[in-house]
């Protein structure tokens, strides 16, 4: 099964990145599509959106200044089935998006994805104090995944962390 497309354009607000598809995301195109996932509803409860899209609307988010990714871009049906040889390979690819399209802000929907990312155990919730790049700041969210034992109210409230960060001065979202 193929990769679905990113959503990407130059300097997001927001750009979120995920491990893989799930399986019903790569049957459909479109970005957290399993029904099961509570994306959608958590960026709405968050504030981040004013209603509750649809994954079939993911595309329409560029007009909100939001983008989507993965680390890696072939479905499984879990996290589990990527080989550590994807995760390098999606790691590098990673890191040269985020340089070419500069977002203000990359969200890892959930802690596994950053730990990925960055090769790192020790990981909190929540705005990250050293990014890779000055020019964008990292934030770690819990995935949105209906099998995450988290209550989804205390997932909301990490998010509402976002909208928040967005509105700082720059100097103030970059500083170390």
């Amino acid at each position: 099964m193929e990769g679905i497309d990113d959503h990407l354009k130059m300097n997001l607000d927001i750009l979120f990145v995920g491990f893989n598809p799930s399986i019903r995301s790569g049957e459909t195109g479109h970005h957290y599509a399993n029904p099961n996932n509570r994306f959608w509803k958590i960026l709405h409860e968050s504030g981040l959106t004013p209603r509750k899209y649809a994954p079939d609307e993911d595309l329409t988010l560029l007009d909100l200044g939001y983008g989507f990714t993965n680390i890696v871009s072939r479905p499984t049906k879990g996290a589990d089935d990527i080989t550590k040889a994807e995760y390098s390979k999606g790691r590098e690819q990673l890191k040269a998006k985020i340089e070419k399209y500069k977002p203000k802000l990359v969200c890892f929907v959930g802690k596994g994805v950053y730990q990925e990312y960055r090769q790192s155990r020790h990981i909190a919730w929540g705005l990250q104090e050293d990014p890779l790049s000055n020019a964008t700041m990292e934030f770690v969210a819990p995935s949105s995944s209906g099998l995450v034992r988290m209550k989804i109210e205390e997932i909301i409230e990490i998010y509402r962390e976002l909208p928040i960060l967005l509105d700082k001065p720059v100097t103030e979202r970059t500083a170390k």
